[in-house]
C-alpha cells in the first residue's frame, strides 16, 4: 500500500512541473511576421534579407544559400496565394516558435524561431519544407491530446 501511495504522489509531482506552452500574442513578432510575408509575396529574397537583418550574427553565405533553396522550393511549388500560422508556442518570454502554412499551389511549411535576450527579437532559426502534413499528424497523436 506504502508503495502505491508514493507512486501516486510521485505521478502528481511529476505532473504539477510540467505546463502547457503558451500561445504568444507579441504585437512587435505580428509586425515582423506580417512585413516578413507581405515581402514575400512579391520577392522572397527581400523577405530573407528583411528578417535576417534582425540578427547580424548570421554569415552571408548562409543567407545566399537559404535564398537559394527558397527559391528552388517556391518555383517548385508554384504561385503563391498566402499563408496561415498553424501554432505558435511560446517556450519563455524570450524565446517563440512559428509554424505557418505557405500556401502555394502546393503547401509549404515556414518555421521561425525568434529570441529576445534584451529588448529587440531577432530571428533564432528559420527552416521550410513541405512536411506540413507531419506536423498536423503529430499534432494528432494521443500524447497530444488534451
Amino acid at each position: 500500500m506504502k508503495y502505491i501511495i508514493a507512486s501516486f504522489l510521485l505521478l502528481l509531482i511529476s505532473c504539477g512541473n510540467t505546463r502547457p506552452q503558451e500561445k504568444t500574442e507579441d504585437p512587435n513578432l505580428k509586425k515582423l511576421m506580417d512585413t516578413f510575408f507581405e515581402k514575400y509575396r512579391s520577392n522572397p529574397d527581400e523577405a530573407i534579407d528583411f528578417i535576417f537583418a534582425t540578427n547580424t550574427d548570421i554569415q552571408p553565405g548562409q543567407i545566399k544559400e537559404l535564398k537559394e533553396k527558397l527559391s528552388t522550393i517556391s518555383v517548385l511549388a508554384g504561385k503563391f496565394y498566402g499563408q496561415e500560422q498553424i501554432t505558435s508556442q511560446k517556450a519563455t518570454s524570450s524565446l517563440v516558435y512559428f509554424s505557418f502554412l505557405v500556401k502555394h499551389d502546393k503547401p509549404i511549411r515556414f518555421i521561425f524561431m525568434f529570441y529576445k535576450p534584451k529588448d529587440k527579437w531577432k530571428i533564432y532559426k528559420f527552416k521550410f519544407d513541405d512536411q506540413v502534413d507531419g506536423e498536423l499528424e503529430e499534432s494528432g497523436k494521443v500524447y497530444f491530446i488534451k
